[in-house]
């Protein structure tokens, strides 16, 4: 624990009324519109488009499907999202990728530059991938793939794989370089075109071509007020969790999460607590104690 002293007990009934409004759960109305997803993006600063399985945080489908795995079938009426999603991509209303733990995330632009912040980009899109790449830190394919659309801007995912020259690529080795610059901020979904066997296909561009101003908005972020700012919205959205949870979604190193949540603890923001029926190290927002 960060301080030894008596702890307060989580109060799971305040928690529950609390994942109710966050997660938007009855008796709050299910979101019906695409503006409607932006306030529930904006409010949270960050959420899942699909909820995942293992990780508690708010999701697109659970605000407006209820809480319920996603429909297999494509009728179901919870997959009014994907259209919301792929029509607010050229918009620009919200930053849509493959971020945490690189599952697709949605981000309000007011928080985007606290994530850009934590990455491996300092200013200069035609250099910056090149120091990832020689220190080991970018994989051959991803490589190729960020300097295809260096080269030749937006471009859908058939031709992408294509002129990057990884049509003899396996599947999983193309796919993995996706996530693997969407994750580090380096390129993202612009918009869908309709190629391939399903006429369905993601565009892809460099991030600053997009976000043009994004860098300049990250810049006077420090990396330790960035991590703050995005676990106090964690905490804000899921109200209570362990320490391991924090190091699940973000993938921090254990000692940076620990002076985060250090700093956490001594602004007041959290409180360590003890769990009413599982054993573990907690913190909550203080008002979900008894």
């Amino acid at each position: 624990m960060y301080y030894n002293r008596r702890m307060a007990k989580l109060d799971l009934n305040r928690l529950k009324t609390h994942r109710g409004r966050t997660f938007n759960l009855p008796p709050s109305k299910r979101l019906s519109s695409q503006s409607q997803a932006l306030k529930f993006v904006n409010a949270r600063g960050f959420v899942y488009f699909w909820p995942i399985k293992g990780i508690d945080l708010p999701s697109l489908w659970t605000a407006v499907a209820g809480d319920r795995p996603v429909a297999d079938k494509h009728d179901d009426p919870g997959h009014i999202t994907w259209g919301w999603k792929d029509n607010a991509l050229p918009k620009k209303i919200w930053y849509y990728g493959k971020i945490l733990r690189h599952k697709a995330t949605m981000i309000s632009l007011e928080i985007a530059p606290y994530f850009y912040a934590l990455s491996e980009n300092y200013g200069s899109p035609e250099d910056d991938y090149l120091i990832s790449y020689e220190e080991g830190r970018l994989s051959q394919a991803a490589k190729q793939v960020y300097e295809t659309l260096l080269e030749n801007g937006a471009l859908n995912t058939l031709d992408l794989r294509s002129m990057s020259r990884l049509l003899n690529a396996k599947d999983s080795e193309f796919n993995k370089a996706l996530e693997q610059l969407q994750a580090d901020f380096k390129i993202l979904p612009v918009g869908v075109a309709e190629v391939g066997p399903w006429r369905y296909s993601h565009i892809y561009q460099i991030v600053p071509r997009h976000f043009p101003d994004l860098p300049e908005k990250a810049r006077p972020i420090k990396q330790s007020e960035a991590r703050d700012k995005l676990t106090d919205l964690y905490f804000q959205s899921v109200g209570a969790a362990q320490v391991r949870d924090v190091h699940k979604l973000f993938g921090w190193k254990n000692e940076v999460i620990a002076k985060t949540i250090a700093r956490l603890l001594e602004s007041g923001k959290l409180e360590e607590v003890e769990h009413p029926k599982q054993n573990g190290e907690w913190l909550a927002l203080s008002g979900l104690c008894k």
